[in-house]
């Protein structure tokens, strides 16, 4: 039973696992959260490099199997002990192209694994369908780069076409290089333009594997980019080639990766090379990096179409929110209640001020002395799925002002202008308001309204609830107010008619659970 399982994991939520026995590494993740957001509760990797002769050999080292092995009886003992039964186990191109890779793949059986072997189109297919819950609506084409192969995707309205596997993996790639430059480009270009990929596009490329991502941080430091999760980083296509082309003759050692493991950044001056034969051949107008890729494809692949259909922000947002305290139900109640307490002309979406709600609601369980830092750091560090780096700063403006606080961290502005950082100050005030009038009761928001009438901003109390006006009532009347310009009033009315003081009706996206 779940709920008997003896871990530090939540025991309320069901847990599923994906094994990926890749080409560099062999890496298990054991999932949490919700189904539309998933959540990684533990990521733990055996680097193996099972690819690493496939050129030279075309077999899987003796070693290599050795360290491979010996990491999945691991795994198998973790995952018997945390009662996961719910495990997908996945084999991708070294073992798809290793002479050895059928024999190998009976010795993973014999660990008590059974390895679905993927072929080079259903491992394309399937990151380009992570990259697609990830990114809604996303189109462009996927560049997968794993330890023995590119795959190359292209997607639009959440469908997967012309999907092909390379052989040109970062363990690969510096023995393609060690032939000369002219050589190095000279095969990745027959390579795509075989597979008829030696054309320019006019959409996103989406960089999905843990060395384009290790690029995407390299390139952030450098930038002095606000943010540290390469996750959604944009970088756009001419910046990106002059970015490669310093990386490709670069001596990793000295370069400064404080945030890049020693093996990843042994490998960023092949990729780079690799990137600049790709950007000059597809001439993509930027790159979006992802963390959702094969894994995170597989669990949506198994998702019913309601599933799919729902929001993966507010899904991953209730997920972390509701134990806290920021259940989606009261979330969505304040949310209706302060709707018409709005700026004018306001170009915040409704489903990121939804989010802004439970965040603020779940922030009250951290201590005083930490609030305001720890809610902000939940608004721009976390991973949350489909929201921009302009939406992450407006999170970060409402929760600071839900706290009381409506000096912002300068950096707040490098990521959104000034108006739509004073609109998610409204939504802060506005929340903070709601919750403080009745302790954050929802019978207190059934018989209590807040509208805009003329250049007056009211505070509608039905009799029942009259004595809820306090000094500080009056004080976040006043201070939402006066950031909206408008003057501040209250008024008892009959209880049966506050329906007609404000339209409670926010259209809300439907949330999991």
């Amino acid at each position: 039973m779940i709920g008997d399982r003896d871990t530090a994991f939540p025991s309320t939520v069901p847990h599923r696992a994906v094994l990926d026995i890749g080409s560099n590494t062999v890496r298990l993740v054991v999932y949490g959260g919700a189904q539309r957001a998933p959540t990684a509760l533990l990521n733990e990797r055996v680097t193996a490099r099972l690819g690493a002769e496939l050129l030279h050999s075309g077999r899987i080292p003796e070693g290599a199997i050795g360290v491979a092995l010996q990491g999945l009886r691991r795994y198998r003992r973790i995952l018997t002990d945390l009662q996961i039964e719910d495990v997908d186990v996945i084999a991708t191109a070294a073992a798809r192209l290793a002479e050895n890779g059928p024999a190998f793949l009976d010795q993973v059986r014999a660990c008590g694994f059974e390895p679905l072997l993927l072929s080079g189109e259903e491992e394309a297919r399937t990151s380009a369908m992570g990259v697609i819950g990830a990114f809604p609506g996303a189109r462009g084409v996927v560049a997968d780069l794993g330890g023995g192969s590119l795959e190359l995707v292209e997607i639009r309205d959440g469908q997967c076409t012309h999907g092909v596997s390379l052989p040109l993996g970062a363990l690969m790639l510096g023995e393609l290089r060690a032939e000369g430059p002219h050589a190095f480009k000279h095969k990745i270009a027959k390579a795509l333009k075989h597979e008829d990929w030696a054309h320019a596009m006019s959409e996103p490329l989406y960089m999905v594997g843990g060395t384009w991502r290790a690029l995407a941080s390299y390139a952030m430091e450098q930038l002095d980019h606000p943010l540290t999760d390469p996750h959604g980083f944009e970088l756009e296509g001419k910046e990106a080639l002059r970015l490669a082309k310093r990386m490709r003759d670069a001596d990793p050692a000295r370069l400064d990766l404080s945030r890049i493991s020693e093996m990843r950044a042994g490998m960023l001056p092949d990729a780079a090379a690799l990137l600049c034969v790709l950007l000059g051949k597809l001439e993509p107008p930027k790159l979006i990096f992802s963390s959702w890729g094969l894994r995170e494809g597989r669990l949506y692949d198994r998702l019913d179409g309601a599933a799919r259909a729902q929001d993966p922000l507010l899904a991953g947002v209730a997920s972390f929110c509701a134990p806290r305290g920021g259940p989606p139900t009261l979330a969505t109640q304040i949310a209706g209640w302060t709707v018409d307490a709005l700026p004018r002309g306001g170009r915040g979406s409704e489903r990121v001020r939804l989010a802004a709600t439970m965040l603020a609601l779940a922030s009250m369980q951290i201590e005083p002395n930490l609030r305001v830092r720890q809610a902000i750091n939940w608004a721009l560090y976390k991973r949350w799925m489909d929201l921009d780096d302009g939406s992450r700063a407006m999170l970060a403006a409402a929760v600071s002002a839900n706290c009381g606080v409506t000096e912002l961290p300068k950096q707040l502005y490098r990521l959104s202008d000034a108006r739509m950082l004073d609109e998610a100050l409204c939504w802060g005030l506005a929340i903070r308001l709601a919750r403080r009038l009745g302790g954050g009761s929802r019978r207190s928001l059934r018989n209590t309204a807040l509208a805009i009438s003329g250049k007056k901003l009211v505070l509608y109390l039905g009799e029942s609830h009259a004595d809820l006006w306090a000094d500080h009532v009056e004080q976040d009347l006043a201070n939402l107010a006066a950031r909206l310009g408008l003057k501040p009033t209250y008024r008892v009315v009959p209880n049966d008619d506050l329906l007609g003081q404000a339209g409670l009706g926010i259209q809300v996206p439907e949330l999991e659970g």
